[in-house]
């Protein structure tokens, strides 16, 4: 199919916006415009989409020829990063130090041996242990611009990435509007400025269990981000098991809610918040509450 057949496909016009598609880092993104030339809201979603597609081949652990597949397979020699990457690795290190070692970058290999399909096969304890021995970020030496792990270990930036995505295209919208725009990625949410008319966006909110939305949240500014288990779990003798895995143990967060979602500034903060609170398991509203922000649990 030609570009000229799908193009119209992505961006459509709605009652009083812009409304655009794509797909990037599995998972369904929009660009909500309050816009009223076409051409502009054209470059607001070309940039947008250039800009997650950039991070997502920069940084997904699932291509075999980026500096993330590079810095797996370095068998313990040191790997040089950019400046974009190390900060990244920074903010990583950062949270790893917040939240005592419960969120750390290197207990993606877990996934070889947890498959949350929403099946009942949980895998065998020694299976768990003997991947759990690769998992450790008090392992590697960080300097910064340089990083090593030892062989067999490696990082997975998806705890981060999306919301970093978001917020970064956020920026490019900013470089071309002053206009209200939302953009949206698998419900990690921002918007670049305020609505002209003081009005809001209306985003659904999903919870785990149900299909379509159970409420609407009012947006005027700043970002949301949701963390949950909706499609993502085992269900076992009647328990579930989230997939949030616990790094220092390599099984499940015991107890933790189902969808947490918060607002904050930036769709980072709310990310990194979302996720270290499921980490808390049934202290995460006790957590959230020392935190002073906007929160909804299930």
């Amino acid at each position: 199919m030609s570009e000229k057949q799908t193009e119209p496909s992505r961006l459509k016009r709605e009652a009083d916006y812009w409304r655009g598609s794509f797909s990037a880092m599995a998972s369904p993104c929009e660009v909500l415009m309050d816009l009223d030339d076409a051409e502009l809201a054209q470059q607001v979603l070309s940039a947008v989409e250039g800009e997650a597609k950039r991070i997502e081949q920069k940084f997904s652990r699932y291509l075999d020829d980026n500096l993330i597949y590079k810095i797996n397979h370095a068998a313990g020699e040191a790997v040089p990063l950019d400046e974009e990457t190390a900060r990244l690795i920074d903010f990583a290190d950062q949270l790893y130090q917040l939240s005592e070692g419960l969120f750390d970058i290197t207990s993606g290999v877990l996934r070889k041996v947890w498959k949350f399909d929403g099946s009942d096969k949980l895998p065998a304890v020694e299976a768990v242990d003997e991947v759990l021995s690769k998992v450790g970020w008090s392992r590697v030496t960080w300097q910064h611009d340089t990083l090593t792990m030892p062989a067999g270990m490696e990082i997975d930036l998806g705890g981060i990435g999306k919301e970093y995505a978001v917020d970064r295209c956020v920026q490019k919208v900013r470089e071309l509007t002053g206009s209200s725009v939302l953009v949206n990625f698998g419900g990690d949410l921002a918007i670049s400025a305020d609505k002209q008319d003081g009005t809001y966006w209306s985003v659904g909110r999903l919870i785990t269990g149900k299909e379509n939305a159970v409420a609407m949240f009012r947006l005027y500014r700043g970002a949301i981000a949701t963390s949950g288990d909706a499609h993502r779990y085992l269900l076992k003798d009647g328990v579930r098991y989230s997939h949030v895995l616990n790094p220092l143990t390599g099984w499940p967060v015991e107890n933790a809610p189902h969808t947490v979602s918060i607002a904050a500034p930036t769709c980072v903060e709310a990310g990194m918040l979302s996720t270290l609170a499921m980490l808390q398991g049934e202290q995460a509203e006790a957590f959230l509450k020392l935190q002073q922000v906007e929160y909804w649990l299930d």
